[in-house]
Order: C-alpha cells, then structure tokens, then sequence
C-alpha cells in the first residue's frame, strides 16, 4: 500500500515537470549579462542572446536605453538592415553578426541601462537590460607635506600632509597611514576631513587632510595615503611616496665631548669641543672654562654657537681645565649645561747632564744624562749628528774619547702613550787636544814649472789653523773637527830641493810635516828596470840611493846621472835586483 503511494507520487512530480518544461520551451526568452564594467575611453560590448521556440527567426530588435524612466531608442534591426535612430552615439555604435551592440570610446555619460528587445511575431515580445558601469584608474595620489615643520608643544592639531587623486570614477575614498598602520580619526588627536568633486570630464578629484598631534618619536615617522577604488568586483588600492615631516621638540639631554679623545690630546694639537642636544631645532650653545676660584671664562666669542662647536688652536699646557657647555631652548627658555675636562699631554724640561763637565781630552770617558717631565711616561732615544740611534734609556757612555768621537748628540724623549708627542735636546761633546795631521800629499810627483796643489789635512779643537813654509794661493775647508787647506804654487827648484812643510797649530799645541816632491821622469824610470835597464855602476850608488841623496845623483851628471834619476823610484829601500845582473 505503502509503496503505492510512492509509485503514484513519483508520477506525479515527473508529470508536473514536464508541463514546466514545456511551457518555458514555449517561451520568447531573452538573456543579457546583469553588468557589463568598462574603463573610460575603451569600447563597451553588450550582448543579447535570445532563445525562440520551434526555432523561429525574429521579426525585429530594439536596441535602446533608460534615461529618466525614459526609454531612447539606439537602433532597430530588420533582417540584415540595421536603422540608426540616435544621433548622439552616431559614429560609435556597431551591431555584431551575433546582434551584440559595441559602443566605442565610452565616456561617464554612457553609464546607463541599455535594454535588448526581440520581436518574434506569433512568439510575441521578449526584452532584458544590462547596466553598463563606465570606470577610471584614479591617478596615483600626489602628496606634500607640512614644508614649515610642527611642534609637539602645539595646542591646535597641527596638518601632517595633504593627499590627492585625480580623474576617477567612480569616486574613490583615502585612507592614511604612519609608518605603515592605517590611521583612524580620533577626538581631539587625530583628524581626517575629505572633500570629493566632480570634474566637467564627469571624472572625479577625491583630496584629504590628515591632522594629527606629533611626539618627538615622530621625528622618524613616515607617512602615506592610500586610494581605493573597485575595478570588476574587486577592490583596488594606489600608495603615495612616503614622506616625513619636520618635528620640532625640547632638548631634554646635552652631550660634550672632545674631538679627538682628550686621551690623545697633545701640545700644538687643534682641538674641538663639540656639544651636542637632542632638541629640534638645535638649541643655542655657550661655552665657559672654569678659572681660579670656581669662576668661569666666557668663551662664546671663540665658538659657533649655532652648531655647537669650539675651536681651540694651537693647544698648550695650560688648555688643561674643566670646560662646560650650555644650551638655551629659545622657545620654552629651559636650560640645560654638561661639562667636561680637558688633558693636555706635555714633555717640558728637557735638560742634557754631562760627567764630567770639565774639557775633554782624547783618552776620556763621558756620561750624558737625560731627564725631562711629563703627566705620562716617557721612553728616551739618544741620536748621533746623522739622526742614527746610538742608544736607548736616558744615558749614554762614551769611552777612549777621540777628536772623532766629537759631535753633537740629541736626546729625544718620546711618549708612547700619546702618539706624535715628542721633544729633543742636543749637547756638543767636544774633545779637546793639539792638532793632529791625518793627510798630507806626499811624495808628490811633478814637473818643472807645473802649477800643483799641495794638501795637509788635519784634526784639532779648538779649531786650528793652518801655515806653510812656501808662498803660495792657500784654500782652507772646515768639516766637523777636520780642516783641510790646499796650497797652489809653480814648481821651482827651489822647491824640488827642500819640499815644503805643512804646520797646524792651536792653543794646545803645534803639528808639523814635510811634503816631498820629485820629478815626474822618476816615477816613469821604473819601467826602464822592468825592460832590463841595468847599469854596470849601480853598485857605487847603492849608498846615495838608500839616503835619497838627490843632489849627489843630479851631481853626477851625463847618461849615468840619468839611469839613476830612474833608479830612485826603486830605492825606498833599494832593490836587491839593481846590485847586479841576475
């Protein structure tokens, strides 16, 4: 019985769908898309699909559209005939093969509802409508900000920036934001007024004003506005570039410090005091250094006291103190001050002790003692003339003493501590004696009537001078403890005879010696030996030869007096190879 009912009832429900069915397969039909989204400028598409039962053919469509409850005809469509009957879209309509109506270059002024009506005679009248949306991308936000700053003292909300967007539609909002999080109207702290207008184009320019109070945190802040608008359903959004605004706050802290660390400070060293406030703008700075009886010296005129800065040139000993910096606030009038010391490192009283003080002779011995004082410790060095490190620590002991060993010494006392700080003292140890001859040119070979120079060279000090027994052009040359003197005259013979003494005296006493001159033939004699130039006599001359008997020689005369003027240059002492042929 049960399964009856069912059986009856399934028929049934089939039975009335197919009379549905049928009855809308009967049916005219008509389908449009409910909205159709255009960008301003492109070309709009409708279409209209329409269904007709039996597969019958149209008899007309009517394309038009509402204005005011008003309905416009566009166009009527008859077969393959299509009969414009609105001038004001000529030009920019179109009918498709598939009855699509397109409208080109569409502006705001075409956001309307365009209805589709089909006729199909005995199937009567069917119709549906599209609203077609007309948008435009609003233009990326232009944003300034407040060019004259705020301050966090304000009592009014104070403008941050002001953001706009142009030529949009439909009519986007803005929202702002600080250091990325969006910002919210608030009573009393923050507010955001906007204002929308309506272009004579149909497309919109949205602005908005955000007004906020500031802390001095906000000095770093950066701020944006954002523009929103819907695009086919979906909600789009365009940043402006961030920008800061200018934050004006107290100084609550004052820092002083010196440039560069007051550790490394030295004498001759340029120095900067340099003070520094948190407060925006900066403050106006004075300087003061305490004197005797907690005074303190004004400064100001040395410094710039808009950056904050004081110069001190040149520093000496006495920069050392404690110097203070004071900044007044010009719009609460509030005062804040730091202080800080100053350390000028310094080497002072550099002083050379020599033991013993007395003269010195060669064959002494001396000791150099250095001292000096300074705030930090000190290294000593001791150089020669020629800036070579001799030694280190502050003496120095000098033994044998010579006329050599005279110079002058530098102490340099360094400090390691403080790079670049540095003092020398220099001390002459000078070795006192008679003159000593080091040089001297001879024997000195020459020709008769030649203009020679004649050399004697010697060390002393006191300084020495120099005299010779002969007339002549003399040139003296000083070096350290040597003087030289060279002596030119025209050989003479006179002086192949006796030669010519050399004599270098100081107030210690005299030095004395002999410069010899022979003639050049002599030296060239022996060449004639190693040739085989021996003379049967050679023997009668041994003795003259051995004294440098120069007159006896001469005396002899003719060939034989000649060999023997070769001879000579063997003689010093004679050569055993001239007592005979061998």
């Amino acid at each position: 019985m049960a399964g009856g009912r069912r059986a009856a009832g399934f028929a049934l429900g089939w039975g009335c769908c197919l009379l549905l069915c049928c009855a809308a397969a009967s049916k005219l039909e008509v389908s449009m898309p409910a909205v159709v989204e255009v960008e301003s400028g492109g070309t709009a598409r409708i279409e209209c699909n329409f269904y007709i039962p039996g597969n019958g053919s149209y008899t007309y469509i009517n394309w038009s559209y509402i204005d005011r409850s008003n309905r416009v005809r566009l166009c009527r469509i008859i077969g393959s005939e299509i009969l414009e009957e609105n001038m004001d879209y000529k030009g920019r309509l179109s009918v498709g093969e598939d009855n699509a109506l397109s409208i080109s270059r569409v502006t705001m002024q075409d956001a309307r509802t365009f209805v589709c009506q089909v006729g199909a005679g005995s199937h009567g009248v069917g119709e549906n409508r599209t609203e077609l949306h007309i948008y435009k991308v609003p233009e990326a936000p232009e944003i300034v900000a407040n060019p004259a700053g705020i301050s966090v003292q304000s009592s009014d909300i104070p403008q941050i920036a002001h953001c706009v967007s142009k030529n949009s539609f439909p009519p986007p909002n803005i929202t702002w934001h600080k250091n990325g999080e969006q910002l919210q109207p608030e009573e009393k702290m923050v507010k955001i007024p906007a204002t929308l207008t309506r272009e004579s184009s149909g497309l919109y320019t949205v602005s908005s004003t955000l007004f906020a109070h500031v802390t001095r945190e906000d000095r770093n802040s950066l701020y944006h506005c954002t523009v929103h608008y819907w695009l086919r359903g979906q909600r789009r959004a365009v940043e402006s570039r961030r920008v800061n605004v200018t934050v004006f706050y107290p100084a609550e802290h004052v820092k002083l410090q010196v440039m560069p660390s007051s550790a490394l400070v030295k004498e001759g060293d340029d120095v900067k005091l340099v003070c520094e406030a948190d407060g925006n703008p900066a403050p106006v700075f004075s300087f003061y250094k305490r004197g005797l009886e907690d005074s303190w010296q004004d400064l100001s005129s040395l410094a710039d006291t808009n950056s904050g800065v004081l110069n001190l040139h040149d520093v000496k000993k006495s920069s050392s103190g404690l110097y203070r910096c004071q900044t007044l606030d010009l719009d609460d009038m509030r005062q804040l001050e730091k202080d800080v010391e100053l350390v000028v490192n310094y080497i002072e009283g550099v002083h050379v002790k020599m033991e013993p003080s007395s003269p010195l002779q060669e064959g002494d011995s001396v000791r150099l003692s250095c001292d000096a004082h300074s705030p930090v410790a000190l290294d000593y060095q001791w150089r020669d003339e020629k800036g070579r490190k001799v030694a280190e620590g502050n003496q120095l002991f000098l033994s044998n003493l010579t006329f050599e060993t005279s110079s002058n010494f530098s102490c340099k006392v360094i400090a390691p501590s403080v790079p670049g700080l540095e003092q020398s003292k220099q001390v002459a140890v000078a070795v006192q004696g008679k003159p000593r001859i080091v040089a001297i040119s001879s024997p000195l070979y020459v020709r008769q009537d030649e203009v020679v120079n004649l050399t004697c060279k010697a060390i002393a000090f006191p300084r020495p001078s120099v005299h010779w027994n002969v007339n002549g052009t003399a040139h003296e040359y000083v070096e350290n403890q040597h003087i030289a003197s060279n002596l030119t005259v025209r050989v003479n013979h006179d002086l192949l005879r006796a030669g010519a003494m050399c004599r270098v005296s100081n107030a210690l006493g005299i030095s004395e010696k002999h410069i010899q001159l022979l003639v050049e033939s002599i030296r060239k004699g022996k060449s004639l030996h190693r040739a085989g130039c021996v003379h049967p006599s050679a023997q009668a001359v041994v003795g003259a030869c051995h004294q440098w008997e120069l007159r006896s020689l001469l005396a002899w005369g003719g060939s034989l007096g000649c060999w023997l003027l070769h001879c000579i240059s063997y003689c010093s002492p004679f050569p055993a190879e001239l007592q005979g042929p061998s």
